[in-house]
């Protein structure tokens, strides 16, 4: 969905989301939106793992998600909504 605008993301991210209920699925993504509910989340550099946990968490223990969360978001209007589904 990187090629996309942020509206069809959220859009295609609903549809994904429908697909994998109630079974385990493997998601890569670069952008942390798609990731955002999932229950477990594997944060890799350098073909490492170096972090894993849920969204909250791995924002609280500040570390490389974090970063990068705080990075893809700087200058959104708040961080949180641009990674809220849609109504």
């Amino acid at each position: 969905t990187s090629s996309v605008d942020t509206r069809t993301e959220l859009l295609v991210q609903h549809a994904m989301s429908a697909l994998r209920s109630g079974r385990t699925s493997f998601v890569i993504a670069h952008r942390l939106s798609a990731i955002r509910d999932a229950d477990l989340i594997l944060v890799m550099e350098d073909g490492r793992i170096v972090e894993q946990g849920s969204h909250a968490e791995l924002l609280a223990a500040g570390g490389a998600f974090a970063r990068l969360y705080a990075a893809q978001f700087a200058g959104a209007p708040d961080a949180e909504d641009a990674a809220a589904p849609i109504a």
